[in-house]
């Protein structure tokens, strides 16, 4: 069997390790854990996994968070890769920080990975897991919260939290997208 993990994120120093590429770092923590390194290919930086005999290709799109669907289509169809076997790492504002949500389906909620991702594939349904990153920031200041780095007291966590993420990538692969909810999605 064969996965595709796809990290979404944008590229570039001044975005590395900001809220909104959360996505980003869960694919590094996990190519990290299974000890391959990501290198550039199309449309994305691309590192090989295997897992008890299942293919994971990690992904972390270059097209930017905008275009994250350009990327998800072309390696989806490249390795033959069914879309129930795609898993979408994304930050979402409307859940507390370090909330995990998987979820096979589900709208864009306002996120321009997402939304892009739904346009090119024309439909919702392909799973993700959601990680909770507050919307602690005053009002019109949106951009800046998800466009900003964690604060210490996030940070302290972070490290657990990314653990936990690459765990549950682990379970969605291994043990499914029913098992992984029931294990993974937190209060």
């Amino acid at each position: 069997m064969k996965y595709l993990i796809v990290g979404l994120g944008n590229i570039g120093a001044e975005y590395a390790h900001t809220r909104h590429n959360i996505g980003f770092d869960i694919a590094d923590a996990f190519a990290q854990k299974h000890n391959t390194i990501f290198a550039p290919d199309r449309y994305a930086d691309m590192a090989p996994v295997k897992l008890k005999g299942k293919s994971i290709t990690l992904i972390k799109p270059t097209t930017y968070m905008n275009l994250s669907g350009k990327a998800l289509r072309y390696w989806m169809q490249e390795l033959k890769i069914d879309l129930q076997n795609v898993l979408v790492l994304v930050d979402d504002l409307a859940l507390p920080y370090g909330t995990l949500r998987m979820r096979g389906n589900g709208s864009d909620a306002g996120h321009n990975g997402l939304k892009n991702i739904n346009e090119v594939m024309l439909t919702q349904n392909y799973p993700r897991l959601r990680f909770g990153i507050g919307n602690d920031f005053p009002k019109g200041r949106q951009i800046e919260f998800v466009l900003g780095k964690w604060d210490d007291t996030e940070s302290k966590i972070l490290p657990e939290l990314l653990t936990k993420c690459v765990e549950a990538c682990e379970c969605f692969v291994l043990q499914g997208l029913p098992k992984a909810m029931n294990i993974y999605n937190t209060k």
